[in-house]
């Protein structure tokens, strides 16, 4: 039998325990790359669960962490909560939280920063330095002091009002850039952790390989390719120079990129571009440009899988793990066996007969 999931409401600023509430019609997920979520529904059966939901319940205040049995498998922010009575007169709370980063879109940049020659690791904390730094900032993300070996110069001005989430993955999506996320777990201690994690060019976690097999362990999965965002070609648009009032003002661009490769292989000509409008050093906005040429080029594979949990040891630790993936069916009549990192997880725990699953999304290892 599954473990049961529960809800830890705390302060978000001082992750002091609110209570404690039972969650029903509960779906959570996780990614590298961008924001995960959980929605749930806490049932209101008496007063004296009305007055303790009231007090605990705060959107934009209240922390979440979602506990598994003993495990914590997933953390994050309180956004929006809606009360919900049927037509019998029951009651219930629909609660949607954000994981940490989502915090960091409700938060911009209202002083200039400037870095120089600097790793591109600590330009990342000291973005995070500063939204903790400012007071009622500090939702206590702890970091490591590793470094990337890539050093960058960077300039972010007040005067563009950013969000300090779109300054990290600007930052991390140029050509040997990184990968963050904001990972949750116990410590040995058995303390709540809210850790920054980085990894160049990618975050990696785990030595021991997991086999999912299918038939197995694999009980489904989808296989998308979609060329529509596809590209060979990208050319990216920076910041506007208006300091001449004579003439014509016209963005900065950056070097055309070509995969000469593709064309030489047979693909046709794909073109693609994006807008960087706070960027003003050619340098910068060509390592955007080839950063966002190879990410286009691949156009979008990501596999899913979905896993039966009583068949496989599935959890949140998987995120940046790699698996060893066996399919044998009429599309694959030679088995195919490749790996693929783990990149993101969406689970389903068990309700009303409905088994608990697990929807892994695959990248190439």
């Amino acid at each position: 039998m599954s473990p049961p999931y529960r809800l830890l409401l705390c302060d978000l600023r001082s992750d002091q325990v609110l209570d404690s509430l039972p969650v029903q019609q509960l779906a959570l997920d996780d990614y590298i790359g961008k924001p995960g979520a959980m929605s749930g529904t806490i049932p209101i059966p008496n007063a004296a669960v009305a007055a303790r939901a009231r007090a605990a319940i705060v959107p934009g205040r209240t922390a979440v962490w979602l506990e598994r049995g003993r495990e914590l498998w997933w953390g994050g922010v309180l956004w929006t909560a809606a009360v919900q009575s049927d037509d019998r007169g029951n009651l219930s709370v629909g609660v949607q939280a954000g994981t940490w980063d989502t915090y960091l879109s409700h938060r911009m940049l209202y002083d200039t920063l400037t870095a120089t020659q600097t790793d591109q690791f600590d330009i990342a904390r000291g973005l995070l330095d500063y939204v903790q730094n400012t007071p009622g900032g500090d939702i206590g993300i702890t970091y490591d002091t590793a470094t990337s070996g890539v050093l960058r110069d960077r300039t972010y001005s007040r005067y563009d009002l950013p969000l300090v989430r779109d300054l990290l993955d600007q930052l991390a999506n140029v050509e040997d850039g990184f990968e963050w996320r904001i990972a949750s777990f116990r410590d040995a201690d058995g303390r709540r952790v809210k850790r920054l994690q980085l990894g160049a060019p990618t975050i990696r976690t785990g030595n021991a390989e997991i086999v999912l097999d299918h038939p197995g362990p694999v009980m489904s999965y989808t296989w998308p390719v979609d060329a529509t965002v596809r590209a060979n070609a990208w050319q990216c648009r920076g910041a506007t120079d208006n300091s001449n009032q004579a003439a014509d003002s016209v963005p900065l661009t950056s070097t055309l990129q070509l995969a000469e490769q593709d064309v030489a292989e047979g693909w046709p000509r794909l073109d693609g571009s994006s807008d960087y409008t706070t960027v003003e050093d050619r340098q910068t906005l060509d390592g955007h440009a080839a950063g966002d040429l190879a990410a286009a080029r691949a156009g979008t594979v990501i596999p899913e899988v979905a896993i039966d949990m009583s068949r496989a040891p599935v959890s949140p630790a998987l995120l940046g793990a790699s698996v060893r993936l066996r399919i044998r069916d009429l599309w694959h009549p030679e088995t195919l066996d490749a790996r693929y990192r783990v990149v993101g997880l969406s689970i389903t725990p068990p309700e009303r007969g409905r088994p608990e699953s697990a929807r892994l999304y695959l990248e190439a290892a």
